[in-house]
């Protein structure tokens, strides 16, 4: 699996500035959780390790950017089941 990447769809001016460093903050906190959540993976189901893996990327993020962040959670949980089957790098 290649590294998680965030990607967000802007709908006014403010966002579409915003989009670029905002992404990057994302992508960064979430390819920091997924190592975090596949270094202590010791078997837990993909639901526990979707959710884990939400809770330690919010937590990489400025509280407000944190509490503002509702990501696809398909997504997530694909991150997951690849953390399950040892497939995330």
């Amino acid at each position: 699996m290649s590294d998680p990447h965030v990607t967000l769809d802007p709908r006014d001016a403010v966002q579409r500035k915003l989009r670029g460093p905002l992404e990057d903050q994302l992508t960064s906190a979430l390819q920091a959780a997924t190592e975090r959540v596949r270094a202590g993976y010791t078997g837990e189901p993909v639901e526990q390790v979707c959710q884990r893996l939400l809770d330690e990327t919010r937590a990489g993020l400025h509280p407000d950017i944190a509490a503002g962040f509702q990501p696809d959670m398909d997504e997530f949980c694909r991150v997951a089941v690849a953390i399950v089957r040892g497939a995330a790098t």
